[in-house]
């Protein structure tokens, strides 16, 4: 499971990366790759923050630890 969070989190990245290049008029779309091949990372990238989403919190040390909950709550 942790390798397939790993890739997630990759995907996660790119797709924030790509975000950002949206913001200055380009996009993997813009990068001369194939349309297909476009849709098919943004694909994944949305099926890994669907799982992110889910598993986060089971997968993540920091936020599934305690110590997190009680020094949030002194914010």
């Amino acid at each position: 499971m942790k390798i397939l969070h790993m890739i997630s989190w990759i995907l996660l990245v790119v797709g924030g990366l790509n975000w950002l290049l949206v913001v200055f008029g380009m996009d993997l779309a813009t990068w001369g790759l194939p349309e297909i091949v476009a849709q098919v990372v943004y694909v994944l990238v949305g099926l890994s923050a669907l799982l992110q989403l889910v598993t986060h919190r089971k997968d993540c040390k920091v936020c599934g630890s305690p110590m997190t909950q009680t020094s949030a709550g002194g914010m």
